[in-house]
């Protein structure tokens, strides 16, 4: 009886295995179309990760996380003004490797920075103005009559820059450099807009006895490189080629009223009346 069983269960299998082949054989039948076999797509195989490129980036990250916090902040600082968006510290971790949840310091420091603005959750950039366009910008000029310093607006926006170049080349603005500093002043070039003037300049600037000869000032202007809009010297010298003087002519007195006028317009007397004071 035992044996029997055995039979019937090497019967079940061999059945079992043919219905196997028998399948296997269809399915290889209808992948053939035309005489041609179908190939079975094989899956891409996965890049393989570098050891060593892998080594430099965390080596790289190491090396700013142990630099010390001003090499930090100067990096995450870039970061917003470059951007000029909010980040919270895990997008700073992820954009410049400085993990300021792992680094008290930097982050203390980061938040009492001026030129940072921290809410509570993202850090951005603080600019002393916030500007955003040129529009902006030359109101806020037109608002400093005596001057605003070009450092201080600097870091507005990225292209506050072109935008004062800009204003200058449309005569909204002047830009003039101060000799002690050597920065920028940028002027409002409004008539509405009152221009004050100490009177220590007007002073300085009415005492400066300019040369008598236009050759002099022309040569001065060059000195101090600046291009004279006259050329006296080439003027002159073809003057004299053609025989013309270059000595300018000598004014006429104006027609004075003395005893000695004879007076035929009598019945005019406000033309005397100097006549009368002298």
């Amino acid at each position: 009886m035992a044996l029997q069983e055995k039979l019937d269960r090497f019967k079940r299998q061999q059945e079992k295995c043919q219905s196997t082949l028998t399948s296997i054989a269809s399915t290889k039948a209808s992948a053939t179309q035309n005489g041609r076999r179908t190939p079975t797509p094989t899956p891409p195989a996965p890049v393989p990760v570098k050891f060593s490129n892998d080594t430099e980036r965390l080596q790289h990250i190491n090396s700013i996380r142990k630099a010390p916090v001003g090499a930090q902040m100067k990096r995450v600082i870039a970061l917003l003004f470059e951007s000029r968006q909010a980040f919270t510290m895990e997008q700073i971790n992820e954009a410049c490797y400085v993990d300021m949840r792992a680094n008290k310091d930097v982050f203390d420091s980061m938040r009492k920075n001026p030129k940072v603005k921290f809410d509570g959750e993202k850090f951005s950039y603080k600019s002393k103005h916030d500007l955003r366009d040129k529009k902006e910008l030359l109101f806020l000029i037109r608002k400093f009559p005596e001057g605003i310093a070009v450092i201080d607006l600097k870091d507005s926006y990225p292209t506050v820059l072109e935008d004062l170049q800009a204003l200058k080349a449309a005569r909204e603005i002047w830009l003039l450099s101060n000799f002690d500093s050597q920065e920028d002043i940028a002027y409002p070039n409004d008539p509405k807009v009152p221009i004050k003037v100490d009177d220590d300049l007007k002073q300085l600037f009415r005492g400066i006895e300019l040369p008598r000869d236009m050759i002099d000032i022309e040569r001065d202007l060059q000195k101090n490189g600046m291009k004279p809009a006259t050329n006296t010297a080439k003027r002159r010298s073809a003057a004299q080629m053609q025989g013309i003087s270059s000595k300018p002519k000598p004014k006429k007195k104006k027609n004075e009223i003395t005893k000695r006028t004879k007076l035929t317009n009598a019945h005019l007397p406000e033309l005397f009346q100097n006549l009368k004071d002298s």
